[in-house]
């Protein structure tokens, strides 16, 4: 069998999925109503956006989901990134393993995976990903690296950075840690744990957005009604069920 490729981080493309707007963050249905789940879905969609275009070492960022609405909202928004139609699968990881095909057509060294529900992300956590992967370059000599940044419970996982992209496949899901961490021992892969609130924190359910200031969740629902609003689409602008 040939040699692995060596690490290389200077192509990295981030691939951000995204659920359908109507049905994202259904969890939360009883503390918002539908207009307020959509806001906050699109408000953490353009958050994490943002911070990605001002990561200089991202060189692309491309958005996977099956929503014409999302797709038309990232395609308006400045950021650079690109949608990507997904209409194969509800499954995640599947979702996940063909945006990875897209990336690495497009000559991408490393790959990061990053969900969009993280409300409190920002380019200096992404820059904390990146300085785990340049440890792990060095500590692996060349070896591929994997950089995984655990959930608060330590049993999830919130952002995979792997090089190359093909080095182990997305586990997300239930103990996914566990999932990417033994996935790693059997690539031979230099890994890296980072352990930072702004990439441990997702909100999924209604006791994670008791967590969340309140000041924060305003704040992240007026960017994304904003967002909506600029569509010039009174569908849109009015949320969905």
């Amino acid at each position: 069998m040939a040699d692995p490729a060596p690490a290389d981080l200077s192509r990295l493309h981030a691939v951000v999925p995204v659920r359908g707007s109507g049905v994202g963050k259904s969890r939360l249905g009883e503390a918002l109503d539908p207009e307020e789940r959509l806001a906050l879905v699109v408000g953490m969609l353009v958050q994490t956006l943002t911070a990605l275009a001002a990561w200089p070492a991202c060189q692309a960022v491309h958005v996977v989901t099956a929503d014409p609405l999302l797709r038309r909202l990232v395609r308006n928004t400045e950021t650079g990134s690109q949608p990507v139609v997904d209409t194969q699968s509800t499954e995640l990881n599947d979702a996940l393993l063909r945006g990875r095909d897209r990336v690495t057509a497009r000559g991408a060294s490393a790959i990061l995976y990053l969900p969009a529900d993280l409300p409190q992300i920002t380019t200096d956590a992404l820059e904390g990903l990146l300085e785990a992967a340049d440890a792990a370059l060095a500590a692996g000599s060349g070896r591929p690296i994997v950089v995984v940044a655990p959930a608060d419970a330590r049993i999830g996982t919130n952002a995979l950075l792997v090089a190359p992209p093909g080095t182990i496949d997305p586990l997300f899901g239930e103990a996914s840690l566990e999932a990417h961490m033994r996935a790693a021992a059997l690539a031979d892969a230099s890994v890296q744990l980072v352990n930072d609130p702004a990439l441990g924190f997702d909100l999924d359910t209604t006791d994670d957005l008791e967590r969340l200031d309140t000041s924060r969740l305003l704040e992240i629902q007026a960017l994304g009604q904003a967002a909506l609003d600029a569509l010039g689409d009174p569908v849109a602008s009015a949320g969905a069920a």
